[in-house]
């Protein structure tokens, strides 16, 4: 939806603005991760770096980029449509939490009984994907700033990370996962 309204106004933009130049990449996921692309890009813009070059390193980074997202409840999945009622039914009452990744797509990664072993699953995942290697972490969460804030601290005390920032998940993120829901969008470097 998002990809082709920004190529509706790339189109309305060249006949009001023909000498500018402007380039619409799918990011082919989902926030954090759309900001770790921009700002790379933006870095590449901000170094000199030619327009094919920009949307060159923005294109590297979208493929390596994953987050992964502990739900706090199942109940918002249904919601958003994506799961069938009594199968949230069904979660609730066993207080599943589901863990999911995004890289390109959203996919199902499992579930947990509490958010103990919830961050203890997305670290493992996160160790397997980035081994000792620098890595890249943007933190979120939807109205969870504290909980947040101590994944962080999970995060900056195990990997090498080289940027680390927190940030909260946009209003339509926060309504498909709902209020609790916290992970990490990632890349390593090469």
């Amino acid at each position: 939806m998002m990809y082709d309204a920004a190529r509706e106004a790339q189109d309305m933009a060249k006949t009001e603005l023909p000498q500018t130049t402007i380039e619409v990449m799918d990011s082919q996921t989902a926030t954090p991760s759309e900001g770790l692309v921009a700002l790379t890009a933006a870095r590449a813009a901000a170094e000199g770096k030619d327009l094919a070059e920009v949307v060159g390193v923005a294109e590297k980074i979208r493929d390596r980029v994953s987050a992964i997202i502990l739900l706090d409840t199942i109940r918002h999945v249904y919601r958003s449509g994506r799961i069938p009622k009594i199968a949230s039914q069904i979660g609730s009452a066993l207080n599943i939490k589901p863990v999911l990744t995004i890289s390109r797509k959203v996919n199902f990664s499992g579930a947990v009984r509490n958010r103990k072993h919830g961050i203890k699953r997305l670290l493992q995942m996160m160790r397997d994907k980035v081994g000792s290697r620098p890595v890249h972490v943007a933190v979120t969460h939807a109205y969870a700033p504290d909980e947040a804030e101590k994944l962080k601290e999970l995060i900056a005390s195990e990997f090498n990370c080289v940027e680390m920032w927190v940030c909260e998940f946009s209003p339509v993120m926060g309504y498909a996962c709902g209020t609790g829901t916290v992970g990490a969008a990632f890349y390593p470097e090469d």
